[in-house]
């Protein structure tokens, strides 16, 4: 393929899903990751996108906050991976918060394993998801829905997080940095996951690999706001034990490299 048509697929797949990876565009199209960053160099002297650490992003700014759809479709593989780890990490018979997230509806889906649980989300997805399950109870906030995210916001979601307490809360977020902490691009979101990190016994995030090093627009919190973090192993392993040192577990997941994300589908 020449490098034309590379840029153009690149293009296509930044308007489509919001992000890539240097690594799954090598794989893609089988050309050298010294190549996709020349690639990607190019693109960004056009305006198409910005470069972030292993890969890059729409050039929208940090409060951009891409369709739902997209993010659900986006490191499908990686996603996966991870919820099948948090699965593990939630016992029977618990009370969990997930927030709305794109990633908190694998880790829904992966959660069916369990019995008895209670879950408590401001997702319309994952109310949709786990209607059917009859060995849960699940509960929603309520609130003001944002369709650009199917999440239910504001002060009547915000108050009914005030009125429980659960064993685990499970978020994740648009950013993750050592410095910077924890981030998302919309403010009613953040406020929602630090109510989350506040009503929980232990909080776990979910952030893969692509979200490392990005600061978005509104803190959610310090790194060690959370008790762990679960991601894959396209994390960089010196930012994830410069983590471990900062008194957060760690767990980096294995992606089989045939399974592994390329332009937000698993192949």
């Amino acid at each position: 393929m020449l490098a034309p048509e590379r840029r153009a697929q690149i293009t296509r797949m930044i308007e489509s899903y919001g992000s890539v990876r240097v690594a799954d565009l090598s794989r893609l199209f089988g050309v050298t990751e010294e190549t996709v960053r020349r690639d990607l160099e190019a693109l960004e002297k056009q305006g198409v996108l910005e470069r972030t650490y292993g890969g890059a992003v729409g050039p929208r700014g940090i409060s951009y906050e891409s369709p739902y759809q997209g993010r659900a479709a986006a490191q499908r593989a990686e996603k996966m991976a991870i919820a099948a780890v948090l699965a593990d990490l939630v016992g029977d018979r618990e009370t969990i918060l997930l927030d709305a997230s794109s990633t908190a509806l694998y880790v829904a889906r992966a959660l069916r394993r369990r019995q008895g649980l209670t879950i408590l989300t401001n997702s319309l997805a994952i109310v949709n998801e786990l209607r059917g399950e009859q060995k849960f109870t699940v509960m929603c906030t309520g609130g003001t829905l944002r369709t650009t995210s199917l999440s239910f916001v504001g002060p009547h979601a915000e108050r009914a997080l005030r009125e429980y307490h659960v064993d685990k809360a499970i978020i994740s977020c648009r950013g993750l940095h050592i410095e910077r902490g924890l981030t998302d691009s919309n403010e009613l979101e953040v406020e929602m996951k630090r109510l989350m990190i506040g009503a929980a016994n232990e909080v776990i995030a979910a952030v893969d690999s692509s979200k490392w090093g990005y600061v978005g627009f509104a803190l959610i919190g310090p790194i060690q706001s959370v008790h762990r973090i679960v991601t894959d192993s396209g994390v960089d392993p010196a930012d994830a034990d410069a983590i471990r040192d900062l008194g957060v577990e760690v767990h980096v997941v294995p992606v089989p490299e045939e399974a592994a994300s390329l332009d937000g589908r698993s192949v």
